[in-house]
């Protein structure tokens, strides 16, 4: 019997810019892990290569409004006329089963999920100085100068919010980041509250 039969749901958030979606990348790249990604549900069209069910869960607007009134999220939101959230029951469906979920999320979205999700595991993406973040912000050559500074302003009040997060992880390198990611959730997994009663129970089978 193995002590932890049911995933963990975790949700790697931060600022715009520090890195999330490169360390969620290369997290998936460790061999032999058990990870599952968080698949949103979104009113958009699909674009062109898109697949549903893998990059997205397409509805809707009347199934996604519908869903809201039924408590069927984490947490949504609306943005240019269009509607983005997490359902709650393939989040269920994949712990379950097993699986390490694996959410990537901005600020406000992971702590909605945290009020209803207080046993999930945060962790908190920081760049290693404010010049770092800027130049990636630049380097990705999606804003212009105004823009990135407003995301660099709005990086600073959202670092506030870290402790409200389980734990902070300083992407100064990619892989080094992803490898403590992997060394928190193989620690997660030992904490007393959640093998205890795994333990009792493996203990009982082996008395003879």
């Amino acid at each position: 019997m193995k002590l932890n039969e049911l995933g963990l749901l975790v949700v790697i958030s931060g600022p715009s810019g520090v890195g999330k979606g490169t360390i969620r990348k290369a997290l998936f790249e460790i061999p032999d892990n058990n990870f599952c990604y968080s698949v949103s549900m979104t009113t958009r069209k699909p674009r062109e290569g898109e697949v549903n069910g893998v990059d997205y869960f397409f509805v809707s607007h009347e199934e996604f409004a519908t869903r809201i009134k039924e408590n069927r999220f984490l947490e949504y939101a609306e943005f240019v006329g269009e509607y983005y959230g997490t359902p709650k029951d393939y989040i269920e469906k994949k712990l379950d089963e097993g699986k390490e979920v694996i959410m990537e999320i901005e600020v406000q979205g992971a702590l909605k999920v945290r009020e209803q999700k207080p046993e999930a595991v945060f962790i908190f993406i920081v760049p290693p100085s404010k010049q770092a973040l800027y130049d990636r912000l630049t380097k990705r050559g999606t804003e212009k100068g105004i823009e990135i500074q407003r995301r660099v302003e709005k990086a600073e009040r959202e670092y506030n919010l870290a402790y409200k997060y389980d734990y902070i992880v300083v992407n100064d390198d990619v892989a080094n980041a992803a490898d403590r990611i992997y060394a928190i959730i193989r620690a997660e997994h030992a904490k007393t509250e959640r093998s205890i009663h795994k333990y009792y129970k493996l203990m009982e089978g082996n008395q003879s």
